[in-house]
């Protein structure tokens, strides 16, 4: 009996389609999933150092009991706040159109030495006292300005949502990928070893690093200013300090400025607050927008061999591809990139002398 000739071309195409259309069909089969599977893996491994100690404490015993109380500790933690914030925003758009629609909304006027803040002195000073004497004509001038700021401030506040909604259902997948996490990296480095042999490891715990560094360096911070910026709003009173606080979370995110978001609320602390409160909340809103200037290198570089730049370009070119997912894919697969680029350099270094050597002694 004649055996199947392996090596006819015909055969190795025929394979080659074959397999294509399977990883095709497969990939559009877990198309819908992929993003929550991606957002699983990057809260597992977030969270696993937490998940461990607590773990350790146990001594392993119940280990799915603990898990389960885990994940239910960390749902609470995020829908608490997120349900609360979401009611107090209503409550503040219901307020607001509720005042507008009675006629009873009424801004404060400007103090005289708004005209001289330098630059938008004399155009804020202008717009704002036509708010303070006839908002209607105040809206119909600025309508469009106004349609375009709360749109991208509840698109953003949407999408914001759909990424919590996303990361509460990660969480739960995220619980069964950390009670399985030895063999998920056992599996990860046998598929980091096919592509780069004997490399699998050390991948693995860049990804890995990479990962919790950005999670440290960006989200933490960014949750940090928005809560430090929250109690400056709340202690001096600031209206809608919920609605300002969501603002700076968002600017922090994608990497802008916070105190963009906070000099409309230190104009309005200054139209009713003292002087010497309103300079200090002002002095208090720059510190706060200015600390991850310290922060982030702090965090963001903290156990990572590779440079903070990479990573940080990394996040927000990953950011602008793919949203808030691209904010941790993009500085992982710039890192590995990175890592490649230096394992290949540092290769042909290696062969040089050796091909040198070999020249001088046929010579």
């Amino acid at each position: 009996m004649k055996t199947p000739n392996t090596h006819n071309p015909i055969n190795t195409y025929i394979n080659i389609v074959l397999l294509t259309l399977l990883l095709a069909w497969s990939f559009l089969i877990v198309r819908p999933f992929v993003t929550l599977i991606v957002w699983s893996i990057i809260v597992a491994v977030s969270l696993y150092p937490i998940y461990l100690r607590i773990l350790g404490l146990t001594k392993g015993k119940k280990k799915g009991l603990v898990t389960s109380l885990f994940i239910l500790v960390l749902l609470g933690l995020i829908i608490t706040p997120t349900v609360n914030l979401t009611s107090s925003l209503i409550d503040s758009g219901k307020e607001f159109y509720a005042k507008l629609d009675e006629g009873s909304l009424k801004i404060p006027p400007p103090k005289e030495d708004v005209a001289d803040w330098p630059v938008i002195g004399d155009r804020l000073y202008t717009a704002w006292s036509q708010a303070s004497t006839d908002l209607e004509r105040f809206i119909s001038s600025y309508k469009d300005e106004i349609e375009s700021s709360l749109s991208w401030f509840f698109g953003s506040f949407t999408g914001l949502l759909g990424s919590v909604a996303i990361g509460l259902f990660a969480l739960i997948i995220a619980g069964v990928f950390m009670s399985s996490a030895d063999s998920g990296y056992k599996a990860g480095v046998q598929f980091a070893n096919r592509l780069r042999p004997g490399k699998g490891e050390e991948f693995m715990d860049m990804c890995t690093s990479t990962i919790r560094s950005v999670v440290k360096g960006i989200l933490l911070v960014a949750i940090i200013q928005a809560v430090l910026a929250y109690i400056g709003f709340v202690v001096i009173q600031l209206p809608a300090a919920s609605v300002f606080a969501v603002l700076v979370l968002i600017f922090a995110i994608i990497q802008l400025p916070p105190l963009i978001a906070m000099i409309p609320a230190i104009a309005i602390v200054f139209s009713y607050a003292e002087t010497t409160p309103a300079i200090i909340f002002s002095i208090y809103a720059i510190i706060v927008s200015m600390s991850d200037s310290f922060l982030k290198p702090i965090l963001l570089g903290k156990g990572l061999e590779t440079p903070m730049l990479v990573i940080l370009i990394g996040a927000l070119g990953g950011m602008m591809l793919q949203g808030i997912l691209g904010l941790f894919i993009g500085p992982v697969v710039l890192a590995i990139a990175y890592n490649l680029y230096l394992s290949w350099v540092s290769f042909e270094g290696e062969t040089a002398p050796a091909v040198a050597e070999t020249k001088k002694g046929k010579g």
